[in-house]
């Protein structure tokens, strides 16, 4: 009961930021904002207690790192030299991400018989780079940085495709797409052109991206919780 509460308030949180998003005065949109990965650490945190797993930690530092993400983006909208900043706390979510996904107990297929699931990983990354590589400028170096890393977090949710039960794998997978996909339309929307309903793609992928991640990686300890 407990997670289907926190789920809901979860999904109303993240859906009031995108409906106001563009309708609210900066404060609320930053009061909002910052209520929605809390919400989700709450969730982490009642169904993992106690907290005494490493990996347990890396990812709720990776949440942590996401929130203070989000709070420096929204400030980045009146100080745009604190959009670096933002994408350093997103860069060492992913690291943290990355690190669990590729510690999971069992074989990493990637590096062995299975290589060709990157394949896909490795072509989209290219692309992205190609398209935006001559409106980067003085951030290119930045963001190819962070693309390796985002790309390599997917990678390691791929690798966990004989480590966990079926159920665990597809939700994180799924998840570490999203992921990639808000982080890419930031990258788009910023660099190179902005786009229609740029803001509710971002914020729709990436608010369910954190969920699956999360609620992923907690059936991978406990595949019947509710």
């Amino acid at each position: 009961m407990k997670t289907k509460v926190l789920s809901l308030l979860y999904f109303i949180t993240g859906f009031l930021f995108i409906v106001l998003q563009d309708r609210s005065s900066f404060f609320t949109g930053l009061v909002i904002k910052t209520l929605i990965i809390p919400l989700l650490m709450i969730l982490f945190m009642v169904n993992l207690r106690p907290v005494i797993n490493r990996s347990h930690w890396l990812i709720f530092a990776g949440l942590l790192f996401s929130w203070s993400g989000d709070v420096i983006l929204e400030f980045s909208q009146k100080n745009s030299n604190l959009f670096i900043l933002g994408l350093i706390s997103f860069l060492l979510a992913h690291i943290m991400y990355l690190t669990v996904f590729f510690k999971t107990p069992g074989k990493n297929v990637i590096f062995g018989n299975r290589i060709y699931l990157l394949i896909p990983v490795l072509l989209y990354g290219a692309g992205l780079v190609y398209y935006l590589y001559d409106d980067l400028a003085e951030m290119r170096l930045p963001v190819i940085l962070y693309a390796i890393v985002i790309l390599t977090m997917l990678g390691g949710a791929i690798n966990r495709i004989k480590k966990v039960n079926r159920t665990s794998y597809w939700l994180v997978l799924t998840g570490a797409i999203l992921f990639v996909i808000s982080d890419s339309a930031i990258a788009v929307n910023k660099f190179s052109h902005e786009f229609v309903s740029s803001g509710i793609v971002i914020m729709a992928t990436y608010v369910i991206a954190q969920l699956l991640i999360v609620v992923g990686y907690i059936k991978q300890f406990r595949e019947n919780f509710e």
